[in-house]
């Protein structure tokens, strides 16, 4: 299963200097120019954080 997508695992949101967020498991190295915003948690809470605070992230490609 990919890392990714294993909703046992626990989870990092991540942002970058562009504003934009990344849902990274937690334990693997956070890519330069990252930095966390919340975690180790769960992967839905993780989620939950990112649609609240980037809401283009959710958005209708149409509507970006």
């Amino acid at each position: 299963m990919n890392a990714f997508e294993d909703e046992s695992r626990s989870f990092l949101a991540l942002r970058n200097e562009r504003g934009q967020y990344s849902l990274w498991p937690s334990g693997a190295e956070v890519p330069d120019g990252w930095r966390i915003v919340t975690g180790p948690e769960d992967r839905a809470a993780c989620l939950a954080r990112i649609e609240a605070d980037w809401p283009a992230a959710s958005a209708p490609v149409a509507a970006r």
